[in-house]
């Protein structure tokens, strides 16, 4: 029997997904109209259309390239948990994996003059690392992921900050601007910058982070090695018994998702976007946004790349709010709102199966009903 188009999975997560996005959108616009009702609508619209707001071709696709720009690193972290959760761990230590693949990365290439390649491969090692970690503590020890993730979390922040100050500039709290002090460090741009109106932070960090979707989703779903993690993940016992070493698998999945975090932050911080701020006090919200990027996404590497974007799309449109009616973070108040209503994406599948077992018994005893009035 053909299965109903709306009862694909796919099909499933994409509608509850704009279902999120739809309802943050709207409970968003009310919250406007209770501060100012006046320029409401010009200030959902203008969050929603983010670099459309300029009239000149030219300048929206340079702002188009500084919000791909910082939805790369984005991607990386949602993928980061995203591997985690698809092997039935919880990986909320992101954001200071993130930290410390962005103190790696900056201090080879700022101390040591490490070149681009150099600079991030060891992000990734320190990303690995921290997540190795954790998935020891885990295997060892039972320590449960999320109560050390977000203890490292910390750790890695202040130890970040120490660190960091040896490359910091003598008269601001950040680190020297990559782009000055070490350009060897940066990740080539191969041409990809003229595209976006001579974009000079526009690199390979953006075709990277898609690679490393597909490839995650390869490895999940078309591995031995990725079925192995996720029979690991849905039943420890289960596993160790069919002769899989789940202890090593649990290290693994948490190295990799951290090996993905400090991936992200090299390829924001090598493009000398941004610079890293010695005095900051809280882990990088990059982390955490990753959790509503991979759910928005449907847990899906493909769907994670889109939600990345428009996560990324809609904080950025925040800068372009009249400041005079309302302030830029309301554009974090709408991904808040989507974010929390992620949570109810599997509330949504169950009532849309619902509503189709319904719709489908009503035809089924409809037809019923047809062939016993015919047979009469």
């Amino acid at each position: 029997m053909k299965k109903n188009f709306f009862r694909r999975e796919g099909v499933q997560s994409l509608l509850a997904s704009l279902i999120c996005i739809l309802l943050g959108l709207f409970i968003g616009y009310i919250v406007l109209l209770i501060i100012n009702p006046k320029g409401a609508f010009t200030a959902i619209m203008t969050v929603v259309k983010n670099f459309f707001t300029y009239s000149k071709p030219s300048a929206q696709a340079k702002y188009l390239g500084n919000t791909l720009v910082k939805s790369a690193p984005l991607l990386m972290c949602a993928l980061s948990i995203m591997f985690a959760y698809k092997v039935g761990l919880f990986n909320i230590g992101a954001s200071g994996q993130y930290c410390a693949g962005t103190c790696a990365c900056l201090y080879a290439a700022l101390k040591w003059h490490w070149p681009w390649l150099g600079c991030l491969a060891l992000a990734i090692l320190a990303g690995a690392a921290f997540g190795a970690v954790v998935g020891l503590l885990k295997s060892y020890c039972n320590v449960n992921e999320v109560i050390s993730g977000i203890m490292l979390n910390w750790i890695i922040l202040y130890g970040t900050n120490m660190l960091l100050t040896q490359v910091k500039e003598p008269t601001s709290p950040y680190t020297y601007p990559v782009r000055a002090e070490a350009p060897q460090a940066l990740l080539p741009t191969l041409g990809l910058g003229t595209i976006f109106n001579n974009n000079i932070y526009v690199t390979i960090a953006i075709p990277l982070a898609i690679i490393m979707a597909i490839a995650i989703m390869i490895i999940l779903d078309k591995t031995r090695f990725g079925y192995e993690l996720k029979a690991t993940g849905f039943n420890r016992s289960a596993a160790k018994y069919c002769g899989m070493a789940e202890k090593r698998n649990i290290i693994l999945t948490l190295a990799i998702s951290g090996a993905l975090a400090g991936m992200g932050a090299s390829l924001l911080y090598q493009t000398g976007f941004v610079q890293w701020e010695c005095t900051t006090s809280s882990v990088p919200a990059m982390g955490f946004n990753g959790i509503a990027a991979t759910f928005l996404g449907g847990l899906n590497p493909i769907g994670t790349i889109f939600s990345s974007y428009f996560i990324q799309h809609i904080t950025a449109g925040g800068a372009y709010v009249d400041k005079t009616m309302y302030c830029s973070q309301i554009s974090d108040l709408i991904s808040a709102l989507i974010i929390y209503l992620c949570g109810f994406v599997l509330f949504l599948k169950f009532a849309m199966n619902r509503i189709l077992d319904r719709w489908e018994e009503k035809k089924r005893l409809a037809q019923a009903s047809a062939e016993k009035g015919g047979n009469v």
